[in-house]
């Protein structure tokens, strides 16, 4: 490649972000930082008041192996939920992934967050090969009848919500980018804000209130701001009181 003089920044002749791609071709949907920050939020808000902390288990970028008559099948939701199994495998070990034929029990609900290379399978828009594995269609649909599916485009901040009804998927429409689930009691929908610093929307949950289900973060900003308001109140009692006792000729001892 012919060379300036003086030479030219790799920043201005080499490909960016942007030009290079951000999965392999021959595993593709391999994480890039949104795939590793918007589980990590679904993780933190996801706490269906009927079920006990223990007795939920999520996960991200997990193998979910489904048939027992394939037994090296698998698929690796970006985010899934099941409900009523211990957190922890025998109540002892993190899972190293999550085995059907062992657990007994299927995920509730399951989210894909669409990239180039997976977008046309995680639509169940690919033809199956009779030689290969379902898709994850397929497989969230007919062998796991996971009852709901959302996807969520991180390039168009699209939310789709797919519902099991019949044996099939139906896709609901949604009022404001939300969905409620009532057997979670909880809601799944598209939050404007800032999360790890990074301002855009993301997918969260929220309550029966139609409230954002908090983070821990935001839960610690919320009880020093309570404590804040408090020792406020406090001090405007107090000054209250100093005045009171002035107004009446008494000198207070503030030692």
């Amino acid at each position: 490649m012919y060379q300036t003089d003086p030479p030219r920044s790799p920043k201005d002749v080499l490909p960016t972000m942007y030009d290079l791609p951000s999965e392999d071709p021959e595993e593709p949907g391999l994480p890039d930082q949104f795939h590793i920050l918007q589980p990590r939020l679904l993780d933190e808000t996801f706490c269906p008041p009927n079920y006990p902390s223990d007795r939920i288990f999520v996960a991200s970028d997990l193998n979910l192996y489904y048939d027992p008559q394939h037994p090296l099948w698998y698929k690796r939701p970006d985010w899934f939920a099941v409900l009523g199994v211990p957190r922890l495998y025998e109540q002892r070990h993190l899972r190293l992934s999550y085995v059907l034929w062992q657990e007994g029990v299927d995920p509730y609900v399951v989210v894909e967050l669409l990239s180039p290379g997976t977008e046309t399978e995680d639509l169940g828009q690919t033809l199956r090969d009779i030689e290969q594995p379902p898709g994850k269609w397929e497989v969230y649909e007919q062998i796991l009848r996971v009852p709901y599916y959302a996807v969520f485009d991180r390039y168009k901040y699209e939310f789709r919500m797919f519902k099991l009804d019949g044996g099939r998927y139906a896709e609901v429409a949604l009022s404001e980018s939300r969905f409620w689930i009532p057997e979670l009691k909880l809601g799944l929908g598209v939050w404007h804000g800032s999360y790890q610093d990074v301002e855009q929307p993301w997918l969260r949950w929220y309550d029966g209130t139609d409230n954002w289900v908090s983070t821990s973060v935001e839960q610690e900003r919320q009880r020093a701001e309570q404590e804040r308001q408090r020792a406020e109140q406090e001090r405007q009692r107090t000054q209250r009181l100093i005045a009171q006792l002035r107004s009446l000729g008494v000198e207070p001892d503030l030692d």
